[in-house]
């Protein structure tokens, strides 16, 4: 694969960024947190790229401070296990003269906070979505939304993307009268012996074992876990203890809590919960969940109707009881995430151009019923390091 031009890396390393930020007056307060955030950049969005922010835990205060690195539509990244790259998909209409989406690669200065180009790839499909890293640093997954098809990569020791390794474009079965494949998200199972991709359009997870030392994917058997018709299975998350999995579905306002069989990489249903109750007929599109530290609740968040759902977690078996619905503190949240202290609970809201910060009570899991806001056009996707 050619390294990226000169002039390509002018554009997205963190020289751009200096130049258009008073960088060099910056310095991070002590015990503040940095975060990156993803974007949309396309009009009318009038975002760069990837945003550096400081967190202030005591206040739940954001500060925009640099824009770390420019870059086409980065919607989601992921942080390498020792924080030293960070890879994101690029969701573009066309990369290379051909219509695909891209992932990028960047090696990040932990002190500053600032991004440096490393090289791009093509993801092979179109509407890049999601992209993950494996428990090793060494290998990278993206699932294609709009193409419906998931790509893996292998990571050199400067960070740079090989080729593509493995691919698999999937399709529908025109005698079930599925919908067209939709992969969403890729999840590494937390043994780094599986590979879990999201399939909202075929209502599946397909499951692949990983060769960790290539990246190379080879169909599991069986090769997933069939959802509900039609509830759209869009993200997976395991449980810390690799025991359980949660899946948010999206046409179905759901979460399936589910078992994890780590020796044979199968996925078993264990409870369905509603997001909405009895009768409800507004609409509803869920989105993400997420963890506190001790797992010991659960926060799932859905747009069109702009709320988030709270949740705790039996330590018996995983099962997740109602506790509370609260908004979003915003417009069509996309991602959220919990700060390190876990007294802080943040969502990117889309479409209202916000980052939201909820005050969270540790021991009951409720949030305050009201948030702090954070301008940034579109954001789309939050993380610590």
């Amino acid at each position: 694969m050619p390294r990226i031009t000169r002039r390509q890396f002018v554009q997205t390393s963190s020289a751009f960024a200096l130049g258009t930020h008073p960088w060099h007056s910056w310095a991070r307060s002590a015990g503040r947190q940095l975060l990156l955030v993803g974007t949309v950049t396309t009009a009318p969005s009038t975002s760069q790229g990837i945003y550096l922010f400081e967190f202030d835990a005591t206040k739940g205060e954001l500060k925009q401070i640099a824009l770390a690195a420019k870059s086409e539509s980065p919607t989601f990244l992921a942080l390498s296990p020792d924080e030293s790259h960070l890879f994101a998909v690029n969701e573009v209409r066309q990369f290379q003269g051909k219509p695909t989406g891209s992932v990028s690669s960047f090696a990040l200065n932990k002190k500053s906070g600032m991004l440096k180009a490393i090289n791009q790839a093509t993801s092979m499909g179109g509407g890049p979505t999601h992209i993950t890293v494996d428990h090793t640093g060494r290998c990278v997954f993206a699932a294609n939304y709009g193409g419906g098809s998931v790509v893996s990569f292998h990571v050199d020791d400067q960070g740079q993307l090989s080729e593509p390794v493995s691919f698999f474009q999937y399709a529908a079965d025109p005698e079930k009268h599925e919908r067209r494949p939709h992969a969403h998200r890729v999840t590494v199972s937390p043994d780094n012996r599986f590979l879990l991709v999201n399939d909202l359009g075929l209502d599946v997870i397909h499951i692949y074992r990983l060769d960790a030392a290539t990246g190379k994917l080879t169909l599991n058997d069986p090769p997933l876990w069939q959802a509900t018709a039609g509830y759209g299975p869009r993200v997976l998350c395991f449980h810390p203890n690799g025991r359980w999995a949660y899946c948010v579905n999206e046409l179905r306002p759901t979460v399936n809590v589910l078992e994890w069989n780590s020796q044979r990489g199968i996925l078993t249903t264990v409870q369905d919960v509603s997001l909405v109750p009895p009768g409800y007929q507004g609409k509803a599109a869920p989105g993400d969940v997420v963890f506190d530290k001790s797992a010991k609740f659960a926060y799932v968040t859905s747009r069109l109707d702009d709320f988030m759902a709270t949740f705790s977690i039996s330590p018996k078996d995983g099962k997740l009881t109602f506790v509370e619905k609260t908004s979003c503190g915003g417009t069509r949240p996309r991602h959220l995430a919990m700060d390190p202290s876990g007294a802080w609970l943040l969502i990117a809201n889309q479409d209202s151009d916000n980052i939201a910060v909820f005050a969270r009570n540790k021991k009951t899991g409720r949030l305050s019923s009201t948030a702090q806001s954070f301008p940034l056009a579109t954001p789309m996707c939050l993380v610590f390091f």
